[in-house]
């Protein structure tokens, strides 16, 4: 599970309402045909939330543009969550669309439980706070991902060869074309990555099981009267404001962790500790733990452990069986492999 919590963006490029995002987020719905729809999919996915399944765009626009009461202009009106099941996540659901809608639900429980605030006296509860999710089912890989920095001294030899073969054609330079395309052609195979015989190269779509989620949570809570902001730097304290004492912050490792094991009781999922969300924390706060706590698994954990790793694009050399036998040369050789991952959102956690 890779879950992101993110500030509308503000920027002289970007509007202050919610609308490009939207529009963004119906990119799967434009021109789509039933030839095209990925195995489980019923059709168009639509906007949802806690009281409906079918939410026009027109009305997700509204209610987020009108819930901004007080806030200035250079302070984001919403956040976006972006939920991210590894596939090894996704093999467990039975229907993507449905199971991931009965997830978001559960999963926004969780996040207004994150939140040390309350609301006339009472914790925030699920009915005060306004969001809308959509699930989308393509991914398309991007600049950051592993097997595009992997083919990426390929791709700028053959965008330099296919310059010069424009330079030779109009004269401006000598040269074999036919040669250079003989070697554009040998480069194209000897990338290490590939997708269905072709190289990976970026805006690719990604094959498999993609599906994913994509929050759009107001800034302030349905009645537009406080704010409540995920991306706060407090998970805990109280302030004076206007005379009173307020509760503030939220907890998003608290979130992310209840998230995981909201998703494992949901669907009765086994999880692998190279794939939990306390793998991450050991591996950022003691790399040495992390991978002792690896090679201590049972035989078969161990095992699914270094696949869910190889998978993700982490090389894994020979490792003593002893964890005393551990050398840190070792560990520093697998920490760059696991921290490349991690970054790329390779890794599932």
């Amino acid at each position: 599970m890779y879950i992101t919590i993110t500030p509308q963006k503000l920027t002289e490029t970007y509007s202050q309402s919610v609308s490009d995002f939207v529009d963004y987020l119906e990119k799967e719905n434009d021109n789509l045909e039933q030839n095209d729809l990925p195995a489980g999919q019923a059709g168009m996915e639509h906007f949802f939330n806690q009281y409906a399944d079918e939410i026009s765009t027109e009305q997700v626009v509204k209610d987020i543009n009108e819930n901004t009461s007080k806030l200035k202009r250079d302070e984001p009106k919403f956040y976006s969550i972006t939920v991210n099941p590894s596939k090894y996540e996704l093999s467990r659901l039975q229907n993507s669309s449905e199971d991931l809608k009965v997830y978001t639900r559960a999963l926004m429980h969780d996040y207004v439980t994150s939140f040390n605030r309350e609301l006339n006296g009472k914790p925030i509860s699920i009915d005060d706070i306004k969001y809308f999710a959509k699930i989308e089912h393509q991914r398309t890989f991007k600049g950051t991902d592993r097997q595009i920095i992997a083919n990426q001294p390929y791709a700028t030899k053959i965008l330099q060869l296919k310059q010069d073969i424009r330079k030779v054609n109009r004269g401006e330079l000598d040269g074999n074309v036919s040669q250079m395309k003989s070697q554009i052609e040998k480069l194209e195979k000897e990338a290490p990555h590939q997708q269905n015989g072709k190289r990976i190269v970026q805006g690719m779509k990604k094959d498999g099981n993609q599906s994913h989620i994509h929050i759009i949570v107001s800034r302030k809570d349905a009645s537009n009267s406080i704010s409540l902001s995920p991306g706060s730097k407090y998970k805990s304290s109280e302030v004076m404001m206007n005379g009173k004492l307020v509760k503030r912050g939220f907890d998003r490792d608290a979130f992310i962790s209840k998230a995981e094991k909201t998703f494992d009781t949901t669907f009765s999922y086994k999880r692998n500790y190279a794939e939990s969300y306390q793998s991450k924390k050991d591996f950022v706060k003691d790399p040495k733990l992390y991978f002792s706590t690896l090679l201590g698994l049972p035989s078969t954990e161990k095992a699914l452990a270094f696949k869910i790793l190889a998978k993700s694009g982490v090389h894994m050399p020979t490792i003593p069986t002893n964890k005393v036998q551990l050398a840190l040369k070792v560990i520093n050789k697998l920490k760059r492999g696991v921290d490349i991952a991690i970054k790329s959102g390779s890794i599932g956690i």
